[in-house]
């Protein structure tokens, strides 16, 4: 006798009814049970056919086609909504770039909100593809360790925090340059000033 390995079934979803309800098919099919639930119990014309389903068979068959119709109903009708939101995210995703005003942590939270909204739909990213995406569609001054990031790392070979903690040491290390010659600046202004009067009053 040949055993035969039936296909292990996923568990039903508010977001994989086609997939699922394919493989159920597929699986009821090869047990030759694919028609009940279907057709659902017809009662036979042969009296001795119709003896030899019990009570309780009966009422399974009937119970078997109108519990599939039932999850079709419900399931399939969700999943063109669902399709819809998906593309929609797709796009915001694709077009996803940091805003100039935008600190890299601000940034990366948003990205993670579309990302996890996606998987909720049922479309996964690995890290390695929104840790792309991020570098991708920074603004112009990382420009810089976008470059050496990705010339120096593989980014299968470094987590998601990780790449996020560069850019966030990059970004404090150009706000301290900024601070400093705005410093300097100040500096400068004053020292003129300073200058200009003493020329006025001694000149």
């Amino acid at each position: 006798m040949v055993n035969t390995i039936q296909p292990q079934i996923p568990k039903l979803t508010k977001i994989n009814y086609d997939n699922w309800s394919i493989q159920m098919r597929a699986s009821l099919g090869s047990q030759d049970c694919w028609d009940i639930v279907e057709e659902g119990y017809v009662e036979p014309k042969n009296a001795a056919a119709e003896a030899a389903l019990t009570n309780e068979e009966k009422k399974n068959a009937k119970t078997s086609k109108k519990a599939w119709e039932i999850l079709q109903k419900s399931l399939q009708g969700a999943e063109k909504p669902k399709k819809v939101h998906l593309q929609t995210l797709r796009a915001e995703f694709e077009t996803l770039k940091m805003k100039p005003s935008e600190s890299v942590d601000d940034y990366v939270i948003r990205v993670k909100a579309v990302v996890n909204e996606m998987k909720r739909n049922g479309e996964t990213h690995d890290d390695v593809g929104v840790m792309g995406k991020i570098l991708r569609s920074l603004i112009r001054k990382f420009d810089y360790v976008v470059v050496a990031i990705e010339e120096s790392k593989d980014l299968s070979q470094i987590s998601f925090n990780e790449l996020v903690g560069s850019l966030e040491a990059y970004e404090h290390k150009m706000k301290q340059n900024d601070d400093i010659g705005n410093l300097d600046q100040v500096l400068q202004s004053r020292l003129s000033f300073n200058e200009s009067g003493v020329r006025d009053n001694f000149g």
